[in-house]
């Protein structure tokens, strides 16, 4: 029987030849993921399952990174539950204050997850690792609890979305504007429960920045999860991150997909999501003067050192604009140490911008950056809802760093292009 990426990788770990969409197959796990918000409640499920132990202390990683530093005695509660849980059950990979990073970033830059893994977490965006050849998904608590201790997961298998990449990007626009524009194209129901699967000779265009932010926002797209073909590009990361040993599973020639999508990446423009969805995705012909009061550059979805560095190259020599609040989130500590090596801390705070320790904060409206009424913020994170930044009469606007960084200097939303005069 011919089958997709996904359903290869769902096969093997379920001990079977072959698999279809829509049947419902039990699953072994390589990694279960939590977070210092979903864990809590993940931890009381598994204490009602009778388990002394977890199915494997090296298979479950714990990430403080959501409410961490600690915003407040609740958060600090829930980190402390965390940390007795992963203290007790001699949990290998717990991360917290000091060690900790965005869990999404943190997780392939620590090598734990490689091509042809399957990964579930208590966090919709665990389908970041699909940019490496894995499938994973995001579950409930409790899935993240029966995970922890039989290290098994139900699944209903999906049918598939081929996304064919052609093309090579232009300066100044990346994997955010790209998947912006997909999102828009198909809508925030366009892969519903579906795998959306990445292949092409566009990849070649791709870093691993760019693949992990789109396979990050698959699920802003409705789709159980992202996933790129294995490459080279793909093979040198997993090599460089100390993961392990990747088994590579490709798509057969005449396997099913509900939906064929070609994207010729030299058509992409920088794009920006308007309020109050993903999908509403418009280029800059369509933008009106729009004048801003904050800008953050960071998360799980563009919070790395290429997003940085780009962000930095708008930014170096320029100021902020007035009234305008820059934050930028190194998502993990080595990144951030990465950044000041680099120079690039320096460059934001002598723009006029602040650089935060790593967190998920802003992103969710937790803290590090809230939205008051009427208010404005171009932001690189990866959801605009209502209120998810804060009050619900704000606005979100979602970008890539480049034009987060250009509507920083100018206070208004622009586009990098306009900046840097391309």
């Amino acid at each position: 029987m011919a089958m997709t990426m996904t359903q290869k990788i769902l096969a093997a770990h379920s001990g079977r030849e072959s698999v279809c969409s829509g049947e419902l197959i039990l699953a072994d796990l390589d990694l279960v993921l939590g977070n210092d918000i979903t864990s809590p409640v993940a931890i009381k499920e598994f204490s009602k399952l009778g388990k002394d132990s977890v199915f494997d202390r090296n298979k479950v990683t714990m990430v403080m990174d959501h409410f961490a530093p600690n915003k407040d005695i609740k958060a600090a509660e829930q980190c402390k539950m965390c940390r007795d849980f992963c203290t007790e059950k001699d949990i290998t990979h717990f991360y917290d204050v000091g060690e900790m990073g965005i869990e999404h970033a943190l997780l392939p830059e620590k090598g734990l997850v490689t091509a042809g893994n399957v990964v579930i977490g208590a966090d919709s965006h665990t389908c970041t690792y699909g940019a490496l050849g894995a499938f994973s998904t995001g579950v409930g608590s409790t899935d993240m609890a029966c995970g922890m201790a039989v290290g098994k997961a139900w699944f209903k298998v999906p049918s598939a979305m081929k996304i064919v990449l052609t093309g090579e990007l232009r300066r100044f626009v990346s994997g955010k504007d790209v998947i912006l524009h997909i999102i828009g194209e198909i809508g925030v129901d366009g892969a519903l429960y579906k795998s959306m699967e990445f292949t092409g000779e566009g990849l070649a265009s791709l870093t691993m920045a760019d693949r992990l932010c789109m396979a990050n926002m698959a699920i802003e797209a409705g789709a159980k999860n992202g996933i790129f073909e294995v490459d080279g590009i793909t093979l040198d990361y997993i090599s460089a991150h100390g993961g392990a040993e990747p088994v590579i599973y490709k798509a057969d020639d005449d396997a099913v997909y509900d939906e064929v999508l070609t994207v010729d990446l030299s058509e992409i423009e920088p794009t920006v999501a308007f309020p109050h969805l993903p999908e509403n995705a418009r280029i800059f012909s369509e933008i009106d003067n729009i004048r801003i009061d904050q800008v953050v550059i960071g998360s799980c979805t563009n919070g790395r050192l290429e997003d940085l560095i780009a962000a930095a190259e708008i930014m170096k020599g320029r100021k902020c604009a007035k009234n305008v609040r820059v934050i930028v989130i190194p998502a993990t500590q080595q990144i951030y140490l990465d950044a000041m090596e680099m120079g690039l801390i320096r460059i934001f705070i002598e723009s006029g911008a602040v650089v935060s320790t790593p967190t998920c904060g802003p992103c969710l409206g937790g803290y590090m950056g809230i939205l008051a009424a009427g208010e404005r913020a171009v932001t690189t994170t990866n959801r605009n809802f209502v209120g998810r930044m804060g009050h619900p009469e704000s606005e979100v606007y979602l970008a890539s760093p480049a034009t987060a960084a250009a509507s920083a200097i100018t206070g208004r939303i622009t586009s990098p292009w306009e900046v840097m005069e391309l």
